[in-house]
């Protein structure tokens, strides 16, 4: 992970990613986008087409991120319960990362379970980036204590 770019990657990937929310599979795909960044895990990002419908609705705020532009944010609303800001995606991407546009990420702490071939994720810490941790990314991340002026 600390041989990841400067600026990021953002490259498809035919790895299988799956995530499950409220008992239901929300996206699956096999052409996920997988951003690499140095000091973070890589993030996934599923291509609208493989997010299920009706159960994303635009989430207050936003962010912006110095190589992707600005971050639009999503709530999943599922059986009448709302969970709030579960991914975001670029809706208008800066040049270079057009093919992110309207993919979205999920941080895999707000949903039941995050995948990649069949291993369970575990979130980036700190809560903000939303990297994806599996056994094959080596720490230290981005967002564990005393990381926040790297």
């Amino acid at each position: 992970m600390w041989d990841y770019p400067r600026p990021p990657s953002a490259e498809v990937t035919p790895r299988h990613v799956v995530v499950e929310l409220g008992g239901r599979v929300v996206a699956d795909t096999r052409r996920a986008v997988r951003v690499c960044e140095t000091s973070h895990p890589p993030v996934f990002y599923v291509p609208r087409a493989d997010v299920a419908e009706g159960v994303f609705v635009l989430a207050a705020g936003g962010s912006w991120c110095e190589w992707k532009g600005a971050a639009t944010y999503w709530d999943a609303v599922l059986y009448g319960r709302r969970v709030a800001a579960v991914g975001w995606s670029y809706e208008h991407p800066t040049q270079g990362y057009e093919h992110l546009r309207g993919a979205v990420a999920f941080y895999p702490d707000r949903v039941d379970r995050a995948l990649v071939d069949g291993e369970q994720v575990r979130a980036q810490p700190g809560g903000f980036y939303g990297g994806w941790i599996t056994d094959d990314v080596v720490g230290p991340f981005k967002g564990e204590p005393g990381t926040l002026g790297w």
